[in-house]
């Protein structure tokens, strides 16, 4: 008995594609692949010990976190920065969401992008001492009254279909939660409760998103590198003009666009969705004012990631837009070969 073959869509001419759509949806189904469970450590990745020494010295300041009070805190903060890691990470907030309680609650403007800056500076730079200016210090005293205030009172009541942030195993309590947290230890099927809820590695995950998303475009630029191909690639928030959003790579030029190339990996499904729909308006725009029924320039996608591999409609979707133009890491070599780059390449 033969072997069938498995024919990708950017193998086949695009009648083929939308006489037969099912087969070369799962011929793309088939070489999708995720990598959700390892992540770039980054330069900004906290190493456990290096956690730890803030916890430590935020420990010893409070008195076993028995007083958690604003100056004891705020000198901790000022000498070792980690310990502010470590202090959000007690309120189960985010930067932003810390900087907008302590605005609400102080009057002090505690802006996205200062506490934003901050958390990237005692990453990258764990071991420095906080510069004392007047305004950082007031706004870090706003920060940390708000979190001495939180972690003290603990978690008001609530409706029964309502949960409060803080109605956590070291922090419902207030003072006594903390207290017994750090003196006894937390029972391991409440942790990995609170783990389940917080999802594991959420905060790093969000940290180094762009990273994820970097290993696929290195690889289409060595391929084009490789074919001695002319390539723009563009930054993040870039103005490309003819573009509402800049695509991630425009060959030859941006002043003379034929190939548009899209690199985008999901893991998640309604974002693979969003995704799908800018590659979708690529291919509005390619034939927005053509002369015929041949494109101005020629969409390509790059996926990966398992959260394109869940909705069939929205991969038939994208495979009608590039017209079967659709690639992933296993088929990546076949990009120069399979479409309008081969007209660039001055290498073989």
């Amino acid at each position: 008995m033969e072997e069938t073959t498995i024919r990708f869509p950017f193998e086949v001419p695009f009648e083929e594609i939308t006489r037969h759509p099912k087969q070369y949806i799962d011929a793309l189904f088939s070489c999708l692949e995720s990598e959700f469970l390892t992540l770039p450590r980054g330069k900004g990745f906290i190493e456990y010990p290096v956690f730890e020494h803030g916890y430590e010295a935020l420990k010893a300041a409070t008195a076993g976190f028995t007083e958690v009070e604003q100056e004891k805190v705020l000198r901790v903060a000022l000498k070792e920065p980690v310990s502010l890691l470590v202090l959000r990470a007690m309120l189960g907030f985010t930067p932003p969401e810390w900087a907008y309680i302590a605005t609400q609650e102080s009057g002090i403007e505690v802006s996205q992008g200062f506490i934003r800056t901050l958390d990237r500076q005692i990453r990258l730079e764990s071991e420095m001492s906080l510069r004392k200016s007047e305004l950082t210090t007031r706004r870090l005293t706003a920060l940390i009254r708000t979190a001495c205030r939180l972690l003290s009172e603990g978690a008001p009541k609530t409706g029964p279909d309502q949960l409060h942030r803080l109605d956590k195993a070291d922090t419902k309590f207030g003072s006594a939660s903390l207290k017994n947290v750090a003196t006894l230890g937390v029972p391991y099927a409440m942790l990995l409760y609170e783990r389940f809820l917080g999802r594991s590695f959420a905060g790093h995950r969000d940290s180094v998103s762009e990273l994820v998303g970097n290993s696929l475009e290195a690889a289409i630029e060595d391929v084009l590198s490789r074919a001695g191909i002319s390539y723009r690639k563009t930054k993040r928030a870039e103005r490309i003009a003819g573009f509402d959003q800049a695509p991630d790579f425009i060959v030859p030029s941006e002043f003379n666009p034929q190939v548009i190339i899209e690199a985008k990996i999901t893991e998640d499904d309604g974002t693979a969705r969003d995704k799908v729909t800018r590659i979708q308006h690529l291919g509005e725009l390619s034939r927005a004012g053509a002369d015929s029924d041949i494109p101005k320039f020629e969409v390509v996608a790059c996926i990966g990631g398992r959260g394109f591999g869940v909705r069939r409609e929205d991969m038939k979707k994208m495979l009608l837009a590039t017209r079967g133009k659709i690639f992933t890491i296993r088929t990546l070599e076949q990009i120069v070969e399979h479409t309008r780059l081969q007209e660039f390449r001055t290498k073989k």
